[in-house]
């Protein structure tokens, strides 16, 4: 057994300095006194089941060994785990850090105690080490051995699939099912075999550490997600189960939770005898008495689930430590225990700020594990390895083996991918490729639910190594020399990127020296013309792409499963096929002539082929034929919506497609798109008319195809309004919870955003949702589905508004008051106070117009209040957000990802004008891109569409890499002082977040700054309203 100090650990054995950062001391802290005496040995079972001796003082407070274990385990973040151990009645009790050893462990000798994960925080991104989320992947895994993490046979597959990549490696079908045989992850494994090994294939390049990531980011939006269920029994007798997590203490009954209380309501925590007693803050909204008892088994029991609470409370809600309580003198009341350790924040800060020192670590159940330290041995005494883990983990993997990307989670929001084959030289971070080199496709859509970080682009180069695929992973919470860094994906199968996500993975083999893009630019035409064709075609690579989705990847999906009626399969996909089919056509035949215009087919043939006019009045007259098509849109978008509304299958199996990668917009989107091409295809003949003279070749077939676009624009153009509206309620369904029938028809949507509200607690932010009837406001959800809760509405009929800053002190301040309530709002400025003012208006004198007031919308309505009383405003706070019964069950998906959380975060509103606006200025191509602080420019292709711009390698890709929502940012042209000195460039700039953008002609440069400025800020109503009406559709 040997002492602590003689132990080798997984750091040591690598040649990692030994860690005197142990994670329940603070910054600059040192280990307590270890008190002297009698040694006795304590037998811990580890997270990935290996049992380790630890020799410590009888008389040490169990501190003192949990430190010992993080010690030896090189863990910093060890404050999220405890030591569990069966007591002298066989109750499994946490180690006590204040208590001695001797007097909570009777018989050391006979009881092994368990290392687990003690606090399950709300988001695994706040866990900054890798160590740190490969142990709680560990917990995970035995959980769901255990029975403990229950979940639907899909969800319990899609988590074995991610184990298995993390174990195996890449997908194998042999091996994945001789895997499966000799390792059971769940008691019914057999039935679920078929559904591991297919999930596992698409996680092909995805390392152990993405795997781990990727099953903490599905395991955490279970019910279940470190849940203890402890049995008791509420007044009525009734057999339910307790549990505590960071938000509050649960109820459950079963495995079904069926109540919360939020520790915002929670006033006082305590236990008499067998009795547990939550005493709740006063609330006139609520139906429960102001204290609620629970009987449990025994007082033991009942004490050990306290202890728990007031542990969870203090960890998550307090900033730092309880201080101990004073004495008495003379008697004792109540329990004298506390918290011992650091809160949360107090984790949070430390890491942050650097306070720890990066070691390695090495993963038992990993096959790639071997192989990575084989050739991680260094082969001579001073090797690189020791003083590389300082900075970051270099993995290596030998010759063979297969080059995942790798990730690495910045303060949990950024992550740095990469993947390279052999090549020459390299040095242990990651590196500019070779030439010649290629790049695995080991990238995700990366969404985050913060601000983005700034992203580096650093190459580094080192002395001669022997080729080798290098995989750089940083779990330090600083910052770190990388050549990428993006957020994590918050996805199980990622879907789109979402509010505030940086751009992008660094793939140096697209990039391209400045002098080649010189030559190349040179080398191709320079007449407008010819880039308003190219755009046909760039925008044409991705409506295809967008067609796609429903033509292949959703009937693909759909065929699998027997979940929709054939009447509906009937409806969409027959309609969306032929279009497919006659827009591949379509495309085909525009390179074909780019081709020539460029001299790339026949050099020497000019003239007749410079020019697009004859190839768009052929196919518009063609698409004419399809019209009979297009007119299904409508049918087939409501269609599929009642049909997910009648139906759980079908609703699942429309959920589980939006989570993929590349279902990059919500799936409704997509059955619009073929509306919405047709308005493209008229804004772009209306500059080629506009650009040609009327003696120029192409003048006169561009004007026939301009005139028959324009007639089955107009014929279609009342249709598609409707759609969008249609679209966008359902669309805004999802991000609502508390209300029963927003989609009902007349009603229109008209703006959303943030404002913040003045209560009773000061002004508080909620999200408003403008209706042409009715006015919402919300605030966002901790629940893990992360949608808005309705607080309450008010109704258009008889409203007035009034600006207000006078009376309240507050800048933008306006007054809505109601037949029934009034409410104080604020806006973030002046020009978001007149867009509300503006729109607030037109839907009151729209309501008043209308038959009369509006029905409700809440599912459960508050109670009415006077003037006076709602003026003071609600007391509703952000903690107090526990979910109704039914809406845990049906429980939605995560949406931290949607337009709504994306103006909640950056403090602004778009109007469904704005939408509109931005249906028309879609665009798509390749643009080089720069950091702020790098050398070289990317080259990437970009699709702008939804206010978002989405990255890929190339056209040819089917989803999206990373994204980045532009509302809030600023456009701009780089001044002198920023040493750009390069033409068509612009910049993109929103807090310390800079990016620079350069297109390959005055004209690209142009339309993007157009398309961007659309997005980046919207206009006043009246003067959108006028550019719309310019349009004759």
């Amino acid at each position: 057994m040997g002492e602590i100090e003689q132990r080798p650990t997984p750091g040591s054995r690598l040649g990692a300095p030994e860690n005197s950062g142990i994670s329940t001391l603070e910054h600059g802290q040192k280990l307590p006194p270890t008190p002297s005496g009698k040694l006795m040995s304590i037998k811990i079972q580890m997270l990935d089941d290996t049992q380790e001796a630890f020799e410590v003082p009888q008389r040490a407070p169990g501190k003192v060994l949990l430190d010992a274990v993080c010690s030896h385990l090189n863990l910093v973040e060890g404050d999220y785990f405890g030591l569990e151990f069966p007591d002298h009645k066989k109750i499994t009790v946490w180690l006590d850090l204040l208590k001695p050893i001797v007097k909570q462990i009777r018989r050391p000798k006979h009881v092994v105690v368990k290392f687990a994960v003690k606090f399950f925080p709300p988001d695994h991104t706040q866990l900054q080490e890798e160590l740190t989320r490969y142990l709680f992947a560990l917990q995970v895994k035995q959980d769901l051995a255990h029975g403990r993490l229950t979940c639907n046979d899909t969800s319990a597959a899609l988590l074995i699939s991610h184990i298995v990549q993390s174990e195996i490696g890449d997908f194998d079908e042999t091996l994945d099912r001789e895997h499966l045989a000799k390792n059971k992850y769940v008691p019914h494994q057999d039935a679920l075999e078929d559904k591991i090994v297919e999930f596992h294939h698409n996680h092909i390049g995805q390392t152990p550490a993405e795997s781990d990531f990727q099953l903490l980011e599905i395991a955490r939006r279970l019910e279940m997600y470190g849940i203890r269920l402890h049995p008791a029994k509420d007044r009525e007798g009734t057999k339910i189960n307790l549990a505590v997590a960071n938000t509050g203490i649960l109820v459950f009954q079963g495995f079904t939770k069926i109540n919360a209380f939020n520790w915002a309501k929670v006033r006082k925590l305590s236990f008499k005898r067998k009795r547990f007693l939550i005493k709740l803050r006063p609330d006139a909204n609520s139906s429960y008495q102001d204290t609620l008892e629970f009987l449990m088994a025994s007082r033991d029991f009942c004490k050990s689930f306290w202890k728990i609470c007031v542990e969870h409370h203090a960890f998550f809600r307090l900033f730092e430590e309880p201080k101990p309580k004073p004495k008495p003198v003379l008697f004792s009341r109540g329990s004298s225990f506390r918290f011992s350790g650091r809160t949360q924040k107090q984790v949070l800060d430390y890491v942050k700020e650097g306070g720890h020192k990066k070691v390695q670590f090495e993963r038992k159940h990993s096959k790639l594990h071997s192989i990575r330290s084989l050739a991680m041995q260094p082969t001579e005494p001073n090797s690189e390895v020791p003083k590389q883990s300082q900075q970051n983990a270099s993995l290596t993997f030998g010759e063979g083996a297969e080059s995942p990307g790798s990730l690495s989670c910045q303060q949990g929001k950024e992550l740095k991918v990469s993947a390279e084959e052999p090549g020459p030289p390299q040095s242990p971070s990651l590196k500019k490729s070779p030439p010649g080199t290629k790049k695995a496709d080991g990238a995700i859509v990366v969404p985050m639910e913060d601000e983005e970080e700034a992203l580096k682009d650093r190459i580094q180069q080192s002395k001669p190594q022997q080729p080798s695929t290098e995989l750089s992973i940083n779990s330090q919470g600083g910052a770190v020399p990388a050549s990428v860094t993006l957020s994590p994906n918050l996805s199980p199968d990622t879907k789109q990127a979402s509010p505030l996500v940086s751009p992008l993975l660094n793939d140096q083999a697209c990039s391209r020296t400045d002098d080649e893009e010189e030559v190349r630019r040179k080398r191709f035409p320079t007449d407008k013309a010819y880039f308003i064709a190219k755009e046909v075609s760039t925008t044409e690579r991705t409506y295809l792409k967008d067609l796609e989705v429903i033509t292949s990847w959703f009937q693909s999906t759909v065929s699998k499963e027997d979940s929709m009626p054939e009447i509906l399969k009937n409806l969409i996909f027959p309609n969306f096929e032929p279009l497919h089919k006659f827009h591949t056509s379509f495309l085909k035949e525009i390179e074909q002539r780019l081709a020539l215009w460029e001299g790339r087919s026949n050099a020497h043939i000019r003239g007749d082929y410079q020019r697009i006019g004859d190839v768009m009045l052929k196919n518009i007259q063609g698409l004419k034929q399809l019209a009979v098509h297009l007119w299904k849109h409508n049918e087939a978008l409501e269609g599929l919506e009642n049909g997910i509304k009648g139906s759980r299958r079908l609703e699942s199996l429309c959920r589980d497609f939006e989570l993929q990668k590349v279902c990059y917009l919500p799936l409704n989107t997509f059955l619009l798109r073929p509306l919405h091409r047709l308005m493209h295809y008229k804004q772009i003949l209306e500059r080629l008319c506009k650009h040609h003279p009327p003696s120029h070749a192409d003048f006169r077939d561009c004007r026939a195809a301009l005139a028959e676009i324009t007639e089955m624009v107009a014929q279609l153009h009342g249709t598609m309004i409707k759609m969008e509206n249609f679209q966008k309620l359902h669309e805004l369904k999802k991000d609502l919870i508390g209300i029963d029938n927003l989609v009902i028809p007349g009603r229109e949507f008209i703006r959303l955003g943030s404002l913040s509200k003045l209560s009773g607690k000061g002004l508080q932010q909620r999200m408003f949702f403008l209706f042409n009837d009715v006015l919402l406001y919300t605030s966002r959800g901790l629940t893990a589905s992360n949608q808005f809760k309705v607080h309450g509405q008010l109704s258009l009929y008889g409203m007035t508004i009034e600006e207000s800053e006078d009376e309240w002190g507050v800048p933008h301040c306006l007054t809505l008051r109601g037949q029934r309530q009034s409410v104080v709002v604020a806006a973030s400025s002046r020009s978001e106070m007149e867009k509300w003012t503006e729109d607030i208006q037109m839907a009151i004198d729209l309501a008043e117009k209308s038959s009369g007031p509006t029905p409700e919308l809440l599912a459960s309505s508050p109670p009415d209040k006077s003037p006076e009383e709602s003026t003071a405003a609600d007391q509703e706070s952000e903690d107090d957000l526990s979910a109704s019964r039914t809406s845990l069950e049906r429980q939605a998906p995560h949406r931290g990802n949607t337009m709504v959380h994306v103006c909640w975060h950056r403090n602004t509103s778009v109007s469904m004008v704005d939408f509109s606006i931005a249906v028309e200025n879609q665009l798509s191509g390749n643009l080089l891109r720069k950091f702020k602080n790098s050398n070289g420019w990317q080259k990437l292709w970009v699709v702008f569409t939804n206010f978002c711009l989405f990255f890929y390698k190339s056209h040819q890709d089917n989803h999206p890499l990373a994204s980045l929502p532009l509302l809030g940012y600023s456009l701009t042209i780089p001044s002198e002082s920023e040493n750009i000195h390069k033409d068509y460039v612009f910049k993109l700039h929103f807090k310390s977040h800079v990016y620079y953008f350069r297109a390959e002609s005055e004209y690209t440069f142009e339309r993007w700054m157009e398309v961007i400025r659309s997005a980046t800020s919207s206009a006043s109503r009246t003067h959108i309203l006028s550019h719309k009406e310019s349009h004759v559709y």
